[in-house]
Formats: structure tokens, C-alpha cells, sequence
């Protein structure tokens, strides 16, 4: 699926109103997650919070029955870009920090995280450790043995 200039600016527009929602102030929102909810078939876009209360909402026209098995895969690395590329707004929300923003299948099943800030630290691109299940099994595995 190549990413037409329509799709960026739909998802940038996306974002922007999640800015709005939050703008960066003094008294914070207590959030924890944003969870944007991809649906293939109807291309929906959805964000909301960890209430489940909208925050907006928008139609990826290009996502419109999208029969892709990756379509899960390939959007997660769309919207990492460009949540990258939005830093400015996505950084500075009203929101008390840590917060992350969760990709969720149209059943709202967890898929990705898309991006998670906390003040100085800023995750982008997957695992804040990546290896970490199998250092962790590796180790139940030597203690067991012992």
C-alpha cells in the first residue's frame, strides 16, 4: 500500500485535532493511553480515551475495504511516521506524561504501540526493550535448572 498525500494530511488533520482536545496548559489531563482504532473495512480512524470517550474521528478514504492480511503491519508504520513527523503537537498535549498512543484493530484489540513520551524519553519505534521476553524467559529457564 504506498501512502498517497491524501492519506498523510487525513492522518496529520487527525492528529491536530487530538492536539486540540488536549492543548498543553498548566492542569493536566489524567490519561494514560490514546487509542486510535484503524477499521479496514470501513477505513474509519478513531481515537478516544482510556473512558472510551471520542476524541475524534476521521475516514482514510484509501483504507476503504482494504482486503490486505498487513494492513495492521503496514499502517502501524504509516502512522509511526507520521506521529514522528507531528512531534510538535503530539509531545505537548495536556496530558500528564507518561502517555502512549495504542494502534487497536476495529474489535479494539491491541495491535502496536504507536508512540509513547515521557517527558525526556520518547519511544517511537516499538519495545522500549526489545528482548526483554527472552532475557526474562532465559533467566526463569537457569533459575529452574539450579
Amino acid at each position: 500500500m504506498n501512502t498517497i498525500e491524501q492519506t498523510i494530511q487525513q492522518i496529520e488533520r487527525f492528529i491536530h485535532k487530538i492536539g486540540q482536545k488536549f492543548p498543553a496548559c498548566d492542569e493536566c489531563d489524567i490519561v494514560t493511553d490514546i487509542h486510535v482504532c484503524a477499521n479496514q473495512d470501513t477505513g474509519e480512524l478513531l481515537a478516544y480515551d482510556d473512558n472510551e470517550n471520542e476524541i475524534t474521528r476521521c475516514v482514510i478514504e484509501q483504507w476503504i475495504g482494504n482486503t490486505d492480511d498487513n494492513f495492521y503491519d503496514r499502517i502501524t508504520l504509516q502512522l509511526r511516521k507520521i506521529f514522528k513527523r507531528e512531534a510538535e503537537i503530539v509531545d505537548h498535549l495536556g496530558i500528564l506524561k507518561p502517555y502512549s498512543f495504542v494502534l487497536e484493530s476495529d474489535e479494539r484489540m491491541p495491535i502496536a504501540e504507536l508512540y509513547l513520551a515521557d517527558d525526556d524519553t520518547v519511544i517511537i519505534d516499538g519495545d522500549l526493550m526489545p528482548g526483554l521476553d527472552k532475557d526474562f524467559d532465559d533467566f526463569l529457564s537457569k533459575l529452574m535448572q539450579e
